[in-house]
């Protein structure tokens, strides 16, 4: 997990010559959020498919991962293999990046406070 940690030493107590550090860490990746339980564990459990092939979990599984190490969408646009593109009509709000030519994965940005992100992975669906 990528995060950014400022330490800072506060100096009021120089004078009795004592180090006194304040740490601060800052997660700066974007968290994940299962629409569906799931969609949660086909993340985490090896054994689990979802009635899926193994190439397309494998895939979803590798989508979360680049997912995770986000710090927002933008890096999403640059990985020109994902697809990254929004939807229109009913899923205007949505998202998708593919998992095959077959399948894509459609998320949800969402804004948490303080200026934190959040993607919600809403399902896998046949693109055709």
């Amino acid at each position: 997990m990528i995060g950014i940690v400022f330490i800072t030493k506060l100096s009021k107590y120089d004078k009795l010559g004592i180090d006194i550090f304040y740490i601060t860490d800052y997660n700066v990746n974007v968290e994940v959020i299962f629409a569906t339980e799931d969609l949660d564990r086909l993340e985490g459990d090896g054994s689990f498919t979802a009635g899926l092939n193994q190439a397309l979990v494998k895939a979803y599984r590798n989508r979360i991962n680049i997912i995770r190490q986000a710090v927002d969408e933008r890096l999403f646009y640059t990985i020109k293999s994902l697809h990254f593109e929004k939807l229109e009509g009913k899923r205007k709000h949505q998202h998708s990046m593919r998992l095959n030519n077959q399948y894509r994965l459609v998320v949800e940005l969402v804004k948490r406070k303080p200026k934190k992100k959040a993607v919600r992975i809403i399902e896998i669906t046949d693109y055709h």
